[in-house]
């Protein structure tokens, strides 16, 4: 009985993998470039251990900890403790995204679209999909973990030894491996794509939160995230094994339980049943602006709360902050200094320039909310009443934009109240709406790249997400890995001047402004030229 539940799995696994030729190679690529190329970066920036110690010293604050996790190795800085204490949390929480959306779209995704009927209309087992899935996805990530480990070791780079470099392969393959436990168990749970992926989404967040939370705070706490667990296996210092074989066997108890629950429930059903809406929609759901908006409803109210909380951490750090420039005297000449602005003030454009990109995101999810609901066919039918492409676009688009600056006013709103509550002298609200909002020309001219590839070439959206993705490691680590300003330059948030420190530009911003209206506009002109997806 057992074996005919997992009747094709073979056949689906080659189903899924042609599928994913294209997606799963770019994925893997993109991974290695940055893995690499930063590793690379790392050995010619620092060319001697005191430089090295210099700059572990300016990691030794709440914020950067916040941020990229405690490291044993401050003390002796290497390349290899360089590379574990900077890169191996964000890259772990790329692999994390890129499980997550491949998990889901290959079992909720496509169950909605009705691909899983289909296949289970011929001799395929019960557990087929689920189970093929699960194989192509953490065959994916075992291939990049041995790929990034013998790749690290093969580059010779002083203190980049075999163990270490296998560790940090392992650590990030085994992270990807726990988010498809994760989202295998969404998967059932959810009855759509859109609550499988922002679950999966919740929990990574969670994750990132109790680890810093933890991190600054109570190191018990950080044992709570598979994230925490990760970054105790101590790459390149101690090497760790254990927490990355504990956070295997999360992972494999996660995937025991999503076959569990795909095996009782009804194709189509999910655990978390929807409520039966009313008979008659409210004098709210009177236009496509409400109704995309109410679509999206529950997202929305959790990408809030996240961001709100996000604010609030980073807030909840800056008394401890500013006790630490105090107390280090070394740090006057660590940082750069500007005259009239204290070291505080100094972190806010960093600080703000990551909320941002944060806040990049919801508001990039609702304009490729459209794309979605076309193939599912419903952009069809509301076009059959008297609306008009314009107006159904036009709703996401104002959606997008006022989300934008809702998300902002949230972060800002976190970030000021928790550093009121810790800071002898608190930083102004202006200061900080200022060095917030200044973000916004940027913020929607990925929203007109997200319209403008949405209305002219819907199958290649995702390339928004890579520009997102570029602009967010030019941006953050191009100092740090010190890429030329050319490279910055092509991304919007590279023009962004840094409140409170730098001048007000206007005119950098108009343009800036400029070109996000004329991405918008041709994002709906192509729209009402193309035909409808579905």
């Amino acid at each position: 009985m057992l074996k005919q539940s997992f009747k094709q799995t073979g056949i689906l696994v080659r189903f899924i993998v042609r599928q994913d030729r294209v997606r799963i190679p770019i994925w893997i690529i993109s991974l290695l470039l940055i893995t690499f190329s930063t590793a690379i970066s790392f050995s010619g920036l620092y060319e001697n251990q005191q430089e090295r110690q210099a700059i572990a010293q300016t990691m030794l604050n709440p914020v950067m900890t916040a941020m990229v996790g405690p490291s044993e190795g401050l003390d002796n800085y290497t390349n290899g403790a360089m590379l574990a204490h900077q890169m191996l949390l964000f890259t772990a929480i790329a692999v994390a995204i890129m499980n997550i959306l491949l998990v889901a779209k290959h079992t909720r995704m496509e169950e909605e679209d009705g691909q899983v009927e289909l296949i289970q209309a011929f001799p395929v087992g019960r557990l087929s999909n689920l189970s093929a899935t699960v194989l192509v996805v953490c065959g994916t990530n075992v291939l990049l973990a041995f790929i990034i480990g013998f790749g690290l070791a093969a580059l010779r780079i002083e203190s980049l030894g075999l163990e270490g470099s296998l560790l940090y392969g392992a650590a990030l393959g085994i992270t990807g491996i726990f988010f498809v436990g994760i989202t295998a168990i969404f998967a059932q749970l959810s009855e759509s794509s859109r609550g499988t992926i922002g679950f999966s989404f919740a929990v990574l967040i969670l994750a990132y939160l109790i680890r810093a939370i933890g991190d600054i705070g109570n190191e018990t706490l950080s044992w709570f995230s598979p994230l925490g667990i990760v970054l105790s296996a101590e790459v390149y210092v101690y090497n760790y094994w254990t927490p990355i074989l504990l956070v295997g066997l999360l992972a494999l108890l996660l995937l025991v339980i999503a076959f569990f629950l795909n095996s009782i429930r009804d194709l189509g059903a999910g655990f978390l049943s929807s409520k039966p809406g009313k008979i008659h929609a409210s004098l709210f759901l009177q236009g496509p602006i409400s109704l995309a908006l109410r679509v999206q409803r529950t997202g929305l109210i959790a990408w809030a709360i996240g961001i709100l909380v996000l604010g609030a951490s980073y807030g909840s750090v800056l008394g401890d902050l500013e006790s630490f420039f105090k107390d280090v005297d070394m740090m006057d000449a660590l940082l750069t200094q500007v005259d009239g602005f204290s070291l505080i003030e100094q972190f806010i454009p960093m600080l703000m320039m990551v909320l941002a990109m944060f806040c990049t995101v919801p508001a990039l999810l609702i304009v490729f909310k459209l794309k979605g609901e076309e193939k599912k066919g419903h952009t069809e039918s509301l076009l059959t009443r008297a609306v008009s492409r314009t107006s159904v676009m036009g709703s996401y688009v104002i959606i997008s934009i006022v989300t934008s600056v809702v998300m902002l006013l949230l972060a800002v709103v976190g970030l000021w109240s928790a550093s009121v509550a810790v800071m002898d002298e608190a930083i102004p609200v202006r200061t900080l709406l200022e060095a917030a909002l200044v973000y916004l020309p940027a913020m929607w001219t990925m929203i007109g790249v997200a319209v403008l590839l949405t209305g002219f070439l819907p199958q290649f959206t995702g390339v928004t997400w890579l520009y997102y993705v570029y602009s967010f490691i030019v941006v953050y680590l191009g100092a740090l890995l010190q890429l030329p300003d050319w490279m910055g330059k092509l991304t919007p948030f590279g023009h962004i001047p840094q409140l409170p420190v730098e001048e007000m530009d206007f005119m950098t911003l108009s343009v800036i402004v400029i070109i996000a209206i004329t991405l918008i506009i041709l994002g709906f002109v192509t729209y009402n030229r193309r035909d409808i997806l579905g």
